[in-house]
């Protein structure tokens, strides 16, 4: 399998000032939902931690690294990025992942396993 052809996930977190966190998710929904269109995006998730005033967990799963980077260069980041800046980010940390496999928690015998089983 290609570098490019892997799956991609991001996952992170982004810290805004407790008083703008809600008014900052709400401007992000819309495009949001329009990201979530975009080839190649599963998921394309901003979720509140509702144990912490200030954070905002980021979870993403693109098809391929091609997918990511055409993203990462269209609209839709740059506007984030604007929305985002609008308001005081207190910490971020954002990082890739490429996988090689995936596989369900549960076997077929409904038990959770923690190793990989299918290869």
């Amino acid at each position: 399998m290609k570098d490019k052809d892997m799956t991609v996930l991001i996952n992170g977190y982004v810290d805004i000032k407790a008083e703008d966190r809600t008014k900052a998710l709400s401007a992000a929904a819309t495009l949001i939902k329009e990201t979530r269109l975009q080839k190649g995006c599963q998921h394309y998730v901003w979720s509140a931690d509702h144990t912490s005033d200030t954070r905002v967990y980021v979870y993403e799963k693109w098809d391929t690294t091609e997918d990511l980077v055409a993203h990462l260069a269209g609209p839709y980041y740059a506007q984030m990025l604007g929305i985002l800046g609008s308001f005081e980010i207190l910490d971020t940390a954002v990082s890739k992942y490429k996988i090689a496999i995936e596989e369900p928690v549960y076997d077929p015998e409904g038990n959770p396993r923690g190793d990989f089983f299918t290869v």
